[in-house]
């Protein structure tokens, strides 16, 4: 389960991101080791009788990721962010198994094979003032996506996840999910990645793909040539694919690197935006660590 998330401020210069990228990455690297030190020395002398059973695994940990500068943007315009990871699970079962572009939720209907349960995502700002190709096209403001999500294994290795959500804020339509993945162990590995579909309606596009007169006047003002007026509509937003690479150290060390490509289409992919001043080819890479450590119920 993901929780909040932080991004890096405007330029969206590849380069920049790519520098903060591998400082982060390093730090992590680095920082490993000590971290997991530190962890087993708390642990000496608190572990609780082999009478008093763990009721829970908590999940903690960071995941950073490059992502489009904006919907729409090219792959040279990349922005970082980062990711705070949660989750509890309860004890004696497997790792719990979590898509790049799951939605933020838990599970309040669970029958083993099926899984239903709220999901959130937060959707970025983008400020025109940002990047000289928006200039003109006015700013977005954030948005929160609230629904639920259905989750369905009909085989232990087989996940279909689907997730219908409501935009407030910066965009107010209505957003659909779908996921397929292969998960299978291998090891101490956990491979896993499928095919990836999204619908949004015209409420949930035209924030970011429609351009009014006025912005079209205004587009060209330090970005040439200016974009012609164009209306975004909703349907089929975008199809793609994923795949995650996991490797578990020891039950409490984990880590993970994913890659995400979404191929825009429709009336999305026809904005002047995306054909003149970006690409309908989005791609999201990223990658992180998480520790899990046993917990008692408060009760």
């Amino acid at each position: 389960m993901e929780a909040f998330a932080t991004r890096a401020g405007g330029g969206g210069d590849v380069a920049v991101a790519l520098l903060g990228w591998r400082a982060i990455i390093a730090v992590l690297i680095a920082a490993a080791p000590g971290i997991a030190r530190a962890a087993d020395a708390m642990s000496v002398g608190t572990t609780p009788p082999a009478s008093a059973s763990p009721d829970w695994i908590v999940t903690v940990g960071l995941e950073t990721r490059m992502v489009p500068a904006w919907p729409g943007a090219s792959d040279a315009k990349l922005a970082l962010t980062g990711l705070p990871l949660f989750g509890v699970r309860p004890a004696g079962t497997p790792p719990t198994f979590t898509g790049a572009r799951d939605s933020i939720g838990f599970g309040i209907v669970d029958l083993g094979q099926v899984k239903l349960g709220p999901a959130f995502k937060l959707v970025w700002e983008r400020n025109a003032s940002d990047h000289a190709a928006l200039n003109g096209l006015g700013n977005v403001d954030y948005a929160l996506q609230a629904g639920g999500f259905a989750e369905y294994w009909p085989v232990p290795w087989l996940r279909l996840r689907g997730e219908v959500r409501q935009g407030f804020g910066g965009e107010t339509g209505v957003t659909g999910d779908m996921f397929v993945d292969a998960v299978v162990p291998l090891g101490q590995f956990r491979l896993s990645g499928g095919p990836r579909l999204t619908l949004q309606s015209t409420d949930a596009v035209s924030p970011y793909f429609s351009i009014n007169a006025v912005q079209s006047v205004a587009s060209g003002v330090s970005f040439s040539p200016p974009l012609p007026v164009y209306n975004a509509t909703g349907g089929l937003y975008s199809v793609g694919s994923g795949g995650k690479v996991e490797y578990f150290w020891s039950p409490q060390w984990a880590t993970h690197a994913f890659m995400e490509y979404e191929r825009l289409t429709g009336s999305v992919a026809d904005s002047p935006l995306v054909t003149q001043r970006g690409s309908p080819n989005q791609i999201t890479i990223g990658m992180g660590a998480t520790y899990s450590f046993q917990m008692h119920s408060l009760w």
